[in-house]
């Protein structure tokens, strides 16, 4: 383990663990013109469309676990650049359906490959993406992300 982060807790772990995660995904679909949540996104709906899914903004941001708010205006500025359809859903007129362009399919093809590679390379010291240390990696991350949140409760105020 490296010593720099040695003391550090979990939690701080996981957080600059995703933050270069972000970066990195960042700077790799830069070039395809696309920002990490904008990859979580085209990625997100190109799996969901192989499987015969058409989601709405809120099953996407339910999916990627980002605000709809956001999902909504990701949304909008892949659709100016031509990569997202958005319709209105006939059955409910308040529900906005997400699809990737052919353009689209393909952008997110490319950037999925790259990211793909991107991974291979992160997790290369826990013997690759199909090494057992990454699997037992996953098996754990998915276990702590299973864990539900208590609701948010206000810290008690002290008696004087």
């Amino acid at each position: 383990m490296s010593s720099t982060f040695g003391g550090a807790t979990p939690g701080f772990l996981v957080w600059l663990l995703s933050m270069k995660w972000r970066v990195a995904v960042d700077r790799a679909v830069a070039p395809l013109g696309l920002t990490h949540a904008q990859y979580s996104l085209v990625a997100s709906l190109y799996g969901m469309h192989r499987a015969g899914r058409r989601p709405s903004q809120r099953q996407l941001a339910d999916h990627t676990g980002l605000e709809a708010l956001y999902v909504s205006k990701l949304a909008r500025a892949l659709e100016t650049s031509g990569l997202l359809e958005r319709t209105r859903d006939p059955r409910d007129p308040r529900a906005v359906r997400l699809a990737l362009t052919e353009e689209g399919r393909e952008v997110a093809r490319r950037a999925i490959e790259v990211v793909q590679g991107l991974m291979d390379q992160l997790l290369e010291p826990l013997g690759g993406l199909d090494g057992t240390r990454t699997e037992e990696l996953a098996r754990d991350l998915t276990t702590l992300l299973d864990v539900p949140l208590a609701p948010a409760t206000a810290p008690e105020k002290e008696q004087p």
